[in-house]
């Protein structure tokens, strides 16, 4: 079977994955990532569904705690470790976004220059928010500034929101609190100058970018009607050439009701493929693929490029 498709949308929390649970982690979301990860498995997984490589990243915000204050530095250096293993074991298969502990912006900056100057690896994961700092606050600001030097893919995985325990009902929060978070974070981004600031940050936006794209016009508009009193000069265009330059991945948005929003704030050459893979299950995976081949707003150059083309430019090493 041939092998095409670039997975920018994967997951796998390393070897100490076991450890991290047994220390009373609580994942975001209602989520456990599946025990059992092997290469072996992931491989096969992707042989089944044409995939050609994955970008694995740890989907969650570390931090440490008062009992354990270096506990997020610790484990994010192991899963940096184990994917800058698993790479040399399988280089044209495997990438990893590097995995940030969000203790502070200089624990950071620290992590992300080791990922990527020391280990090689492809690019940096953030979360839509860091224990409620969200892009524009001052937290961010030094992060930001060496992400839009560097110029590197920055994975943009939603979390909660501080608010889940009133907001979220008790559901998994992938029904809806994800997807709302990640356009809290992109709007307040845009709202506070963050892209006027930092024109080079490549960003990528899980599940297209959540519910963004059909806010797309109204947040837009906004920049006329009325911003908050400390908001930066930007307008409607400003909003959509930010819009457009944002990549989306697929996962678990491969359809035509996320797809065709998407396709109103950008084109086909900001998508990217995304599986989710192990978090959403393997039927999920193959429901998504379905239909996004079946989705007839593509042409078959641009389903392609969907697929690969796309990734392959920001990821050059899989080209």
């Amino acid at each position: 079977m041939a092998r095409d498709r670039i997975d920018v949308h994967a997951h796998y929390l390393g070897g100490a994955v076991e450890l991290l649970f047994a220390s009373g982690f609580t994942l975001a979301g209602g989520y456990r990532i599946p025990a059992g990860w092997t290469a072996e498995n992931a491989l096969a997984f992707m042989d089944r569904h044409e995939i050609a490589a994955q970008l694995l990243s740890a989907p969650w915000p570390f931090a440490g705690s008062d009992e354990d204050p270096a506990f997020a530095r610790r484990f994010c250096r192991d899963v940096n470790h184990d994917y800058a293993e698993l790479i040399a074991k399988h280089p044209g298969r495997f990438g990893a976004f590097t995995a940030v502990p969000l203790d502070s912006p200089d624990v950071m900056l620290t992590e992300i220059a080791y990922g990527l100057d020391e280990l090689g690896l492809d690019g940096v994961m953030l979360t839509s928010n860091s224990v409620g700092h969200y892009f524009g606050r001052p937290f961010y600001e030094p992060v930001l500034a060496e992400l839009d030097r560097r110029q590197v893919p920055v994975f943009v995985h939603p979390t909660d929101c501080p608010h889940v325990d009133v907001l979220g009902f008790g559901r998994p929060s992938s029904v809806c609190e994800y997807p709302f978070d990640t356009a809290r974070n992109i709007v307040n981004a845009l709202y506070t100058g963050v892209f006027q600031r930092y024109p080079g940050l490549r960003l990528i936006l899980p599940h297209c970018g959540g519910v963004l794209p059909t806010l797309g016009w109204r947040i837009a508009e906004h920049t006329v009607m009325g911003t908050g009193p400390d908001d930066a000069d930007i307008d409607p265009q400003h909003v959509t050439d930010v819009l457009r330059g944002l990549y989306y991945d697929t996962a678990l948005a491969g359809t035509a009701h996320s797809l065709l929003p998407t396709l109103q704030v950008t084109d086909a050459d900001h998508i990217l493929f995304g599986s989710d893979w192990p978090a959403a299950p393997e039927a999920t995976v193959a429901d998504t693929i379905g239909n996004l081949v079946a989705f007839e707003g593509f042409s078959a150059e641009e389903s392609a490029r969907v697929d690969r083309g796309n990734a392959a430019r920001l990821f050059p090493r899989f080209a």
